[in-house]
């Protein structure tokens, strides 16, 4: 969690090793402790900035935020954060990987989309035993979403494209070009009605239930995207290189990293995990694709939950189940005669008030640690 994209970067390849292998962008002790504690505090000045606006509008925070503590007693309820925080933690890993390149993939949201229709296509059109089944399909959306987000690396490399331009562009390019596929070739013509679907998934191809209806194992899936996006990251040789390439590309490539490269698999990584994020509902509810079945603006979320969460999986996991409850509560608060859309605005200040408040203290952190230095050097040349 203390990691972004915007922390400032060292400058030199003697820089650039010092960082990296003294694992300062994973934080020290103290750091990690001081960023806990500025997030809290950063929730802490959010509530407070809600509970000011909710007396504005009349409303009473006391209620408000007593019934969204009754709810967190409610075991399902507790069912329906899990269950909606799982696409949110794929979303927000894979805008994380691209964070760790210096890259801002803008679109998550199309290449999960594109990757829901063509994995659910090819589900339906094969017969395998269910484990393998189920396998396959969420194979075919991992290259899919790769596919479309190759797309914005091969652009960037090769013609110099801003990398959030592209993603932008191409979300809605996928849009077109799904509704195109889904209407001339994927559509079930058998599914009468508005709620048009791709052909059902066999139920070899079906994710079982860890709850009942309630949450499938797609879930448990996330978390160990989550744990291999910190292996990957953190404590591999390509993990290495990615940041490296992305703390300081001029320095990499001077100690043999091509940043060219690794901007080419950090998309294409960073697609393949957002080609998961439809994954519960394709193969865990609704077994199909479909214009009105498979949930979007998952993708955008992703984005504030990747900067909620430092870009760091333990802190992307507790920011995603963080929206997973703050979403489960919008129908109880709407019965307590609160409106839901405090929801979306709590979710919202949380998220600027959390970026302020870390990014003011680790330039703090920031300052302390250059004035030690200066102070041991000035002390050394003293001696």
């Amino acid at each position: 969690m203390t990691d972004t994209a915007t922390t400032e970067r060292p400058t030199g390849l003697s820089g650039l090793l010092s960082r990296i292998t003294t694992g300062s962008n994973a934080g020290s002790l103290r750091t990690s402790l001081t960023t806990v504690a500025s997030s809290l505090a950063a929730v802490a000045i959010a509530l407070s900035i809600c509970a000011v606006l909710l007396l504005v509008t009349g409303k009473s925070p006391v209620d408000a935020y007593s019934t969204i503590l009754e709810t967190a007693g409610d075991s399902n309820k507790l069912l329906e954060m899990l269950r909606r925080s799982t696409p949110l933690i794929f979303s927000a890993t894979a805008v994380a990987v691209g964070f760790k390149m210096n890259l801002f993939n803008i679109g998550v949201e199309g290449q999960y989309l594109f990757a829901a229709l063509i994995a659910a296509e090819a589900g339906s059109r094969v017969s395998l035993p269910a484990v393998a089944h189920i396998v396959f399909i969420l194979l075919v959306a991992m290259a899919a979403g790769a596919l479309w987000a190759s797309i914005s690396g091969i652009l960037k490399v090769y013609r110099n494209i801003h990398e959030v331009i592209s993603t932008i562009m191409l979300n809605y390019i996928a849009l077109s070009v799904i509704q195109w596929l889904f209407e001339n070739f994927f559509r079930d013509d058998t599914v009468e009605g508005l709620n048009v679907k791709t052909t059902i998934i066999a139920e070899s191809g079906q994710m079982p239930d860890l709850v009942d209806g309630r949450l499938n194992a797609m879930f448990l899936v996330a978390l160990a995207t989550a744990g291999a996006f910190w292996v990957l990251v953190y404590r591999s040789r390509f993990g290495f290189r990615l940041r490296a390439s992305g703390y300081n590309p001029n320095a990499a490539e001077v100690a043999g990293i091509g940043a060219r490269r690794m901007v080419i698999a950090a998309m294409l990584i960073s697609g393949a995990i957002a080609g998961l994020v439809a994954m519960y509902s394709v193969v865990g509810e609704t077994y199909a694709y479909g214009p009105s079945a498979t949930p979007t603006q998952f993708g955008f979320a992703g984005i504030t939950v990747a900067l909620l969460g430092r870009n760091h999986p333990i802190g992307i996991v507790i920011a995603a189940l963080l929206f997973g409850f703050l979403d489960s509560t919008s129908a109880v608060l709407q019965l307590a005669d609160v409106p839901n859309s405090i929801v979306k605005v709590m979710q919202s200040i949380i998220v600027l008030a959390v970026v302020v408040v870390n990014e003011a203290t680790i330039r703090r952190l920031n300052a302390r640690t250059a004035e030690q230095m200066r102070a041991q050097t000035d002390s050394g040349e003293a001696s």
